[in-house]
């Protein structure tokens, strides 16, 4: 354990996702990083056979609620502490010891705000309310949370009827991004994705037709210029007392899908504006925890535009980890359980690979080259893998063949899809007009 972090290991760290996805490689980091420092680590994920189950730095493992509800996640962790307590025997003088509890996406860092008074003193949280991380959870809350601030955001446009969206995204200038304005509510299974690119008003009508299903109000977005180097982010721990001595920035080097998802492989490089512009939001807003900003520079005005606010770790948090293993996740730990956090030390160049998604980068863009990092200096050329690690290696196999399972299924739905096609025959053709008389005509519109 590094010597200028002092950690207190009788303190349990309980992870929380709600979002069903084996392939969730944050999870994996935030156990290992806390595992690793001595701090007994369990989870509640989809489920027990999950691929981060596989962790030797995950001591147990629940599979979540069959819901995203807040009560029924404020009983499941009762009983699973309960549990821990029970196989772990009381503390030496018999006092009951706390539990830290760490929600990895949206729904759990919210459903965990709402039921904060019911859960404490139990276990540790950061002081937020749900009302506040709605404020920059929210897509449409965080559009006006920007335009209030004066902080650079697309042009956003929140339509109320199909005319109203297809009106809008032509003003907008297609093609358009569409977002949900709570994608935590989006139903599994569903087709939906939380942000999409629209390129026709067939497909604007069409996605706003899903609005009672998606469950949250559609949002168009102006598309900002995509291209090398302009996607950044900002990871960082706000302290009880609002500061931030733990963030940093980030480079998106490749994503997926290709300029539009998920980091597949970042770059920590300095980016003072970035920096900045996160850390006086902060203030604004008066946020406190772990926190994931997502910003992309538009090179035609030189303006930084914030497009997601994440309250909790984004899943590329461990590419901020410095020379002594310090990253968002510990320095929580530190901070709740009344330790001092200490400095952030810069590792620039280092990079974070997401195996995976970077292999789907690769095969859609092989000929895209990212930048060097250089300029930074005594910059570390350190690159720390998603999955694999020496250390650890189970997850990685375990995700090996749950990944090469998830493409085959896609590939057999894929040409059933096909064949079927194929079966039915080439559209008939239309059939010719029949004369009608002036009273049944239908007046153009």
């Amino acid at each position: 354990m590094p010597r200028r972090q002092s950690f207190d290991t009788s303190v349990p760290t309980v992870l929380v996702r709600l979002d069903r996805n084996p392939f969730h490689h944050g999870t994996l980091g935030a156990a290992r990083s806390l595992g690793r420092a001595g701090i007994p680590v369990h989870a509640v994920i989809e489920s027990s056979t999950s691929p981060v189950a596989r962790s030797r730095y995950l001591r147990s493992a629940r599979a979540s609620p069959g819901t995203a509800s807040a009560t029924e996640l404020v009983a499941l962790l009762h009983r699973y502490a309960d549990e821990i307590e029970d196989e772990a025997g009381p503390a030496p003088d018999g006092s009951s010891v706390p539990f830290l509890v760490l929600p990895l996406d949206d729904v759990s860092a919210l459903g965990l705000a709402r039921r904060r008074a019911e859960l404490s003193p139990r276990f540790l949280l950061p002081e937020q309310t749900e009302e506040q991380l709605l404020r920059v959870a929210d897509k449409a809350a965080l559009a006006e949370t920007c335009a209030a601030l004066g902080l650079p955001h697309p042009r956003t446009e929140l339509p109320t009827g199909s005319r109203e969206a297809t009106a809008m995204a032509w003003s907008l200038g297609l093609p358009v991004v569409a977002k949900w304005s709570r994608p935590w509510l989006l139903p599994a299974g569903g087709g939906l994705r939380s942000t999409s690119i629209v390129r026709s008003l067939a497909e604007v009508r069409e996605l706003y037709a899903r609005t009672p299903e998606a469950g949250s109000r559609l949002l168009l977005q102006e598309l900002l210029p995509t291209g090398r180097d302009l996607d950044w982010f900002f990871h960082g721990y706000v302290d009880a007392d609002g500061g931030c001595t733990t963030g940093a920035t980030g480079r998106k080097e490749r994503s997926w899908p290709d300029g539009a998802g998920l980091t597949a492989v970042g770059r920590w490089t300095a980016n003072p504006t970035v920096e900045r512009t996160a850390r006086e939001l902060f203030d604004a807003l008066g946020y406190r925890g772990v926190c994931d900003l997502d910003f992309r520079l538009n090179p035609s005005t030189g303006a930084y535009h914030l497009l997601d606010f994440n309250p909790r770790p984004g899943a590329q948090f461990r590419l901020f980890a410095d020379a002594d293993g310090l990253d968002v996740v510990r320095a929580l730990h530190l901070d709740l359980t009344g330790r001092p956090v200490p400095p952030h030390s810069p590792a620039y160049g280092r990079r974070f690979v997401v195996e995976n998604y970077a292999a789907l980068s690769f095969l859609t863009s092989p000929r895209r080259r990212p930048t060097d990092g250089s300029g930074s200096g005594g910059a570390s050329r350190r690159t720390e893998y998603a999955w694999c690690a020496a250390d650890d290696p189970a997850p990685a196999c375990a995700m090996g063949l749950a990944w090469l399972e998830h493409l085959l299924r896609r590939a057999v739905a894929s040409a059933r899809r096909f064949l079927g096609s194929r079966r039915t025959g080439p559209p008939l053709p239309p059939a010719p007009p029949q004369p009608r008389s002036p009273s049944n005509q239908l007046t153009p519109r």
